[in-house]
């Protein structure tokens, strides 16, 4: 990325309102940062998840937050149209007919009303010369508000699809969840069948029944728990992709395997990808705005020059509107200064100057706030696999204990509390696998999130 015009637009009242970092006019952005419609971003197909695509596809056609953020730009285009209409002088045609009478009682001597009986047309313009360079100032500060309309419409679409990916994500985990607690369950209530056989012959104490019966009701209480996040991660997406429930649930309540967590194993993306997130660049230029505002503020105190004129025709008969003599035309140009208005003009500049130290103090916290999500994000995703790769083997052993305290405890050589703790250890272990995997993935997301966008890899 490289700068050009680079100019920084810094300001200072009391040692305070410098930028932390230069504004230059321009930005050139390599390709490898430019940003692309999420739909277009291969950067979501490394989870291999064509579901996911869809709904993301469905998200950006439909969603309402997202078509209310394209109509602000068209109202942010149409006022940068108004700006710029004020270049051009405006005309106004004018054709009627008038008749009456004037008083002759009006002056000194009073002398005999006159009649009058006539057509007119004609024309007058108005135009006022940017001589000093208001109306300039005044599209600048117009152009600024539409690019940053434009960045606030990118935000929301990066936005758009990192809650898309999100609520996907939460909703094969509790899936995810929901099949280990199932196939839990299934075990553990083979255990209870073998206690309460035991029970029967006097093998086992009843003792050992209910503490059996606890941890299948246990498991079996967890699920409507779980039933009730996996309906509102349906409803979630349903929301985000404009849709009622009922038409996307017949798809998304099968459950399916989480995406792929190995993507982004090793994140090494370029500092640069910061410059390309809509709510720095959306800063920027509303930065860009109050500055050119406090121009405008600032040319208030030069004078005007305006030009008026007026041209047509008068004529008792209409069909003498273009003859000889009918016409008439003025040309009136006027510099007009304000010498004195109440120091009205002064409170404006004043109010301008601390919109944009508002504005600088803004930008400054979006930049740092940017940094400070990515690092989150990447410490999050390294610390998550970290567990991932450790509870593998807790998963493991669990599951080796579990069957060793059933052996045992079928051959008399171990109290049965020794199979409630491992299998109570072996559920609990599998869940948190689980939610590590989607923690990770939902780091994943924030990355791209806090980037403003994909990356590639090969960056």
């Amino acid at each position: 990325m490289t700068a050009t015009g680079g100019v920084s637009q810094t300001y200072a009242d009391d040692n305070r309102g410098w930028l932390l970092d230069s504004i230059p006019q321009k930005w050139d952005y390599q390709s490898a940062y430019s940003q692309k419609l999420p739909t277009d971003d291969d950067w979501w197909k490394t989870f291999g998840d064509p579901t996911l695509d869809s709904l993301i596809n469905m998200a950006e056609r439909e969603n309402y937050n997202l078509a209310a953020a394209l109509q602000r730009i068209e109202m942010a285009q149409k006022s940068l149209d108004v700006a710029k209409s004020a270049y051009f002088p405006t005309v106004n045609l004018s054709a009627g007919w008038s008749k009456g009478q004037s008083s002759g009682a009006s002056g000194p001597v009073v002398t005999k009303s006159s009649p009058y009986d006539y057509f007119s047309l004609g024309a007058t313009m108005q135009w006022e010369v940017d001589l000093f360079g208001r109306i300039t100032q005044n599209v600048k500060a117009s152009k600024a508000a539409y690019n940053a309309t434009r960045a606030e419409y990118d935000g929301t679409m990066v936005s758009l699809a990192a809650n898309v990916a999100k609520a996907y994500i939460n909703l094969r985990t509790y899936q995810n969840e929901m099949e280990i607690a199932r196939n839990h369950l299934v075990e553990q209530e083979k255990v209870l069948a073998i206690v309460e056989a035991r029970f029967k012959v006097g093998l086992a104490s009843m003792l050992e029944v209910t503490q059996s019966r606890t941890v299948v009701a246990s498991t079996k209480a967890s699920i409507p728990a779980l039933e009730a996040m996996i309906e509102s991660s349906i409803n979630s997406l349903a929301l985000l992709t404009a849709r009622y429930p009922d038409d996307i649930s017949s798809w998304l309540s099968k459950p399916a395997p989480m995406p792929d967590v190995v993507y982004g194993a090793q994140l090494g993306v370029p500092a640069d990808l910061l410059r390309r997130r809509p709510d720095i660049v959306q800063a920027e230029y509303q930065l860009a705005q109050y500055a050119a505002q406090v121009g405008i503020a600032k040319k208030d105190f030069l004078p005007t020059l305006a030009i008026s004129g007026s041209i047509g025709t008068q004529a008792h008969n209409a069909k003498n509107l273009f003859g000889d003599h009918s016409m008439y035309w003025e040309v009136s140009p006027t510099l007009s200064w304000t010498i004195f208005d109440g120091l009205a003009r002064n409170y404006r500049t004043a109010e301008a100057k601390a919109q944009l130290e508002a504005a600088i103090d803004s930008y400054n916290y979006t930049v740092m706030n940017a940094v400070i999500e990515v690092y989150n994000a990447t410490t999050t995703f390294k610390s998550t696999m970290q567990t991932i790769k450790l509870t593998e083997d807790v998963i493991a052993n669990s599951r080796q204990s579990l069957e060793l305290a059933i052996d045992r405890y079928k051959k008399g050589l171990s109290p049965f509390n020794n199979v409630v703790d491992a299998q109570i250890s072996y559920l609990t272990n599998q869940d948190s696998q689980v939610t590590a995997q989607g923690k990770a993935l939902i780091a994943v997301v924030n990355l791209y999130e806090a980037l403003g966008g994909g990356w590639n890899q090969n960056q």
